[in-house]
């Protein structure tokens, strides 16, 4: 089993709608994608102060062959796209964790 964690920034003047948008597209894909199991996303809470990101989401497959058919999805590459766009320091500014469970 494969949980794949990403944190994030929203910019301040994105467009929280669109970020939903990306998030729907992404959560869409729990199906279609064989071994895609469940996507939640949501504001981090970051109780113990130890995070600067605002913002993410956690994924599960089945396993690492699962989670290569979501990142070649095309609606995985456009949300991808989109998110890189919508937050503060783009592409580096995602956090990114593929944890083996």
């Amino acid at each position: 089993m494969l949980k794949h964690v990403v944190l994030f920034t929203p910019r301040a003047d994105s467009d929280p709608a669109a970020l939903t948008a990306a998030m729907d597209k992404l959560a869409a894909l729990v199906g279609p994608v064989p071994g895609f199991l469940d996507f939640a996303f949501g504001p981090n809470r970051d109780y113990e102060a130890k995070s600067p990101y605002t913002h993410g989401f956690v994924c599960t497959f089945t396993d690492r062959a699962a989670h290569l058919a979501y990142e070649g999805h095309p609606d995985h590459k456009a949300s991808g796209a989109a998110l890189v766009a919508l937050t503060e320091g783009g592409y580096d500014g995602i956090f990114v964790a593929d944890l083996e469970v």
